[in-house]
């Protein structure tokens, strides 16, 4: 049986591109979710976070979050909302696997789970 792999993707990035490929060569045929165009929800990113062992700052995208002029002194749950409000702010790409959840950055931190 084929494991399950989902990867929150932008097809914009390299790093995501490289990850799914090193996905890819496995074998597996993951279920891509391109998160720019389907969005989050908050519970949705509270798992995604719990599960991979990070805050919601350490999971936001540093220039994103610089071009959209989210407060370094913003908590938690502000920035939940507004990577809920503006997709782009989730760094990416997360892996969910069987053996784990994780930001795949660097890209070969991605065989830690694969």
């Amino acid at each position: 049986m084929a494991k399950k792999v989902t990867i929150y993707h932008n097809p914009k990035c390299t790093t995501s591109q490289n990850v799914l490929a090193m996905i890819e060569a496995t074998g597996a045929k993951p279920e891509v979710i391109e998160y720019l165009k389907a969005g989050w929800t908050k519970a949705q990113l509270k798992q995604l976070f719990a599960d991979a062992g990070l805050t919601p700052r350490e999971a936001m995208r540093k220039k994103a979050a610089e071009d959209l002029k989210i407060s370094e002194k913003a908590t938690a749950a502000q920035i939940l909302d507004a990577m809920v409000e503006h997709p782009v702010l989730v760094e990416r790409p997360f892996v969910v696997t069987p053996k784990g959840t994780l930001l795949a950055r660097p890209k070969e931190r991605v065989r830690e789970i694969l």
